[in-house]
């Protein structure tokens, strides 16, 4: 039984008619509204989109990278009438401040990389096709061209390795599961289907019935406002929880698989996701249910040797102190409020990529199946 991909899509470029870059915009689905509405912002600088990743209108470590590449190609509409070198500038600038949004996803990183090196051949390419006479257009058009290519090229290649991940997670869980998920790994998180929802909407397609209990994920409550909505879109039988239910639930529900998303992984395995996800894993390891980690090759940082250097985003106390706009705690009090966690590799039964399945967790797997030469 197939289902189609929901209707909602994270982000989308919209090109202008005429053609010009001054009239492109990027439109993002707000997250921050739902799930009580479906709210899209159209973006046209690179103010607004580095806006949009901090205050998390978009969110997900793949979703955070698309949308970086994209406010990339938003500044050629910033400096529509500029000289191919100040267009250009204009561009760099524009990554280095979008790497400024975030500090703990390295998909944001790793499509801004991508970005600045299909920038470092644009002025030869320029030059070349200037001296053959060729009809380029304007400089902020032909640059547009070249870079958007690229963010698009980032945008469809999450899309196929988020299927992918869904087809290796999918012969981990059986039918009839009992599985636990954590903050917001699904379609709203990437460019459709999503890293750990992937495994399980791909085991709705294959005909698997699970129930998904969703831990609501303080202070944000990604679980409560994303997760379930996407869960119930799909039509899939979930149960929401409080993050502190989580032990309670496996000890007396039964649950056979923790499947979460990730925002960067070391190179022997740590995982950095949202807040919560190590006591999940601990609880996962005592109660000996299965933690699996889905995320795509984009993901790792094989440049750092353990989750020991993952630079860890600490958040503003409101988030803490006045929960969506209500006064929680007393004025003044001290608030410690990072957004990611670490869980040691040792803990992890499994990553779920779009290479495969990497088992055991160490360096030596990582590599093998990540192909690293």
């Amino acid at each position: 039984m197939s289902h189609a991909p929901s209707s909602v899509e994270t982000l989308r470029w919209l090109a202008d008619p005429a053609g010009m870059p001054a009239g492109d915009r990027l439109r993002l689905l707000d997250q921050t509204r739902l799930p009580g509405e479906l709210v899209y912002l159209d973006m046209g600088t690179v103010a607004e989109v580095w806006e949009g990743i901090k205050s998390l209108r978009v969110r997900g470590a793949p979703a955070i990278g698309i949308a970086a590449a994209y406010g990339v190609c938003l500044a050629c509409r910033e400096v529509a009438q500029g000289s191919f070198d100040e267009v250009l500038e204009a561009c760099r600038q524009a990554a280095e401040s979008l790497a400024t949004s975030r500090p703990t996803a390295v998909n944001l990183f790793w499509a801004l990389d991508r970005m600045n090196r299909t920038m470092d051949g644009l002025s030869a390419q320029w030059a070349a096709a200037n001296a053959a006479a060729a009809d380029l257009g304007s400089p902020a058009a032909w640059l547009q061209r070249q870079l958007l290519a690229t963010a698009v090229a980032i945008h469809e290649e999450d899309r196929r390795m988020c299927h992918a991940i869904g087809r290796y997670g999918a012969e981990l869980v059986a039918d009839g599961d009992h599985v636990l998920t954590h903050c917001n790994a699904g379609g709203l998180a990437t460019a459709e289907y999503g890293t750990a929802l992937s495994v399980f909407f791909t085991a709705q397609d294959q005909g698997k019935r699970l129930h998904v209990y969703v831990d609501e994920t303080r202070p944000l409550l990604q679980g409560a406002r994303l997760t379930a909505w996407e869960l119930m879109q799909r039509q899939i039988d979930c149960t929401l929880i409080c993050d502190n239910m989580a032990a309670h639930v496996m000890a007396t529900r039964g649950v056979q698989a923790v499947v979460v998303g990730a925002d960067r992984i070391a190179a022997n395995g740590d995982t950095a996701n949202k807040i919560g996800t190590y006591n999940l894993a601990v609880l996962a390891n005592f109660h000996r249910v299965p933690f699996y980690v889905a995320a795509p090759s984009s993901t790792f940082d094989l440049s750092i040797a353990s989750g020991r250097e993952i630079p860890i985003e600490e958040r503003q106390p409101e988030e803490i102190t006045h929960s969506f706009g209500w006064q929680t705690a007393p004025a003044g009090v001290p608030v410690y409020n990072p957004a990611f966690d670490v869980t040691p590799a040792n803990l992890i039964a499994g990553i779920i990529t779009e290479m495969g399945l990497i088992r055991p967790v160490n360096r030596a797997q990582i590599e093998a199946v990540l192909q690293v030469v």
